[in-house]
């Protein structure tokens, strides 16, 4: 069972269950539920995301939320890049419009590190994003986690 303390798949990680906990985080990003989301780190997790450090969920679901108030009809892929015994490192991309109907897509990388129940205790992310035109978007599926036959990221050569 899921809990606050406890989100399977558990470290040490192999490529099954780390892709998979490569796809269970792409889903709940995927959900916009910051409290929801912020569970899946520990109550002190630390961040870096870009310029800005956060650190314990309060701070996770802060962020989150001021996120995707201004990221709307957000929709991520994330993809494993490497892992070993604690830790993931995946490439991301995501598109997103602002409250103008201005279209980005941003890519990054992610460092993740867990504790022994499968919370991540420690994030890393470096993004860049640009300016697309609505008809060039190529995550288009409704909103909410992406279906599995939607290509990934080396289909679109991200």
């Amino acid at each position: 069972m899921t809990t606050d303390t406890h989100r399977p798949p558990l470290p040490p990680f192999t490529a099954e269950s780390a892709a998979e906990k490569v796809r269970l985080a792409e889903d709940g990003w995927n959900g916009r539920t910051p409290a929801k989301v912020a569970l899946a780190y520990t109550a002190d997790s630390t961040w870096r995301n870009r310029a800005e450090f956060v650190k314990g969920r309060a701070e996770i679901e802060g962020f989150l939320t001021r996120k995707w108030a201004k990221e709307l009809e957000y929709r991520l892929i994330k993809e494993i890049w490497a892992f070993e015994g604690y830790r993931i490192a995946v490439r991301y991309a995501y598109e997103y419009h602002d409250d103008s109907g201005n279209w980005f897509r941003a890519y990054g990388n992610e460092n993740w590190e867990f504790d022994e129940n499968g919370l991540m205790a420690h994030r890393h992310a470096s993004i860049n994003e640009h300016p697309i035109a609505e008809e060039d978007r190529k995550f288009r599926w409704p909103l909410g986690p992406r279906p599995d036959d939607h290509p990934n990221l080396s289909h679109f050569g991200f």
